[in-house]
């Protein structure tokens, strides 16, 4: 009987993965110098099929995850007068960067509790857990609203090409202001609202040249760099005061 069982989840498995996603990308390392400005990550691949299609409607969710990090929020009200800060949050798990890009809309592609068992839509990607206030979801949206505002979370609907459900494509943007560390790519295969593979990958994002040398000093060794700063300062004024003083002899 054991044994019966053993092979029945064996086949239960082996149909469950007759769906297998192959990746590729334009590259996968982002480089972060003294002039970026920003980059665009193209993700490209196919579903790898050892059976017919099986029947459902196929959708592709593709996710870019930054490091997470620890995040205070606080909220503001006005009293006598004046705007001040009345209550505060720790989010235990903030991706610094987050991008969900879909085939189709998102109720149409992936139901609540798939979502809530995969975490993937930005809301269930953030974690916030206070015991000093009840309305801990305010602050979450908080978050998730700054966040898109500086261009560091984005969901985009209808933003992966898929062709006779085979081949997908899409191309998601990321800001300057990028957190190094490495990014998680990770891409789910969906057949009416449910999970039927995935597949995870990573993106190195790193500073190089002289924004590498300095993020390795204010870390490492922050008083030569405090030091380097004020040289930096004394030198710069220096040099301006000079530099007018001579065109006032002109």
């Amino acid at each position: 009987m054991i044994r019966l069982i053993f092979i029945l989840s064996l086949f239960v498995a082996t149909a469950l993965r007759a769906e297998d996603i192959v990746l590729g990308m334009n590259h996968d390392e982002v480089q972060i110098t003294a002039n970026f400005d920003g980059s665009e990550i193209l993700i490209f691949g196919a579903i790898k099929r050892d059976a017919p299609q099986p029947d459902g409607k196929l959708g592709v969710i593709v996710t870019i995850v930054g490091p997470n990090e620890r995040v205070k929020v606080r909220r503001k009200e006005r009293k006598f007068g004046i705007w001040m800060n009345t209550d505060e949050i720790e989010v235990d798990a903030a991706p610094s960067f987050y991008a969900v890009s879909t085939s189709m809309p998102w109720l149409d592609i992936i139901s609540d509790t798939e979502d809530l068992r995969h975490r993937i839509s930005i809301p269930r990607a953030i974690r916030a857990v206070d015991t000093r206030v009840t309305d801990t979801e305010v602050f979450n949206d908080a978050l998730k609203r700054i966040r898109e505002t500086q261009g560091k979370f984005g969901i985009y609907e209808n933003g992966v090409l898929l062709d006779q459900d085979t081949l997908f494509q899409t191309r998601i943007p990321m800001p300057a202001n990028l957190t190094a560390g490495d990014y998680k790519t990770k891409i789910y295969l969906t057949r009416d609202r449910a999970v039927v593979s995935s597949f995870e990958t990573t993106i190195d994002v790193r500073k190089v040249g002289m924004e590498d040398f300095l993020y390795t000093l204010a870390h490492e060794k922050p008083f030569l760099y405090a030091l380097l700063s004020l040289v930096i300062a004394v030198v710069a004024g220096w040099g301006a005061s000079a530099f007018f003083r001579i065109l006032r002899t002109q």
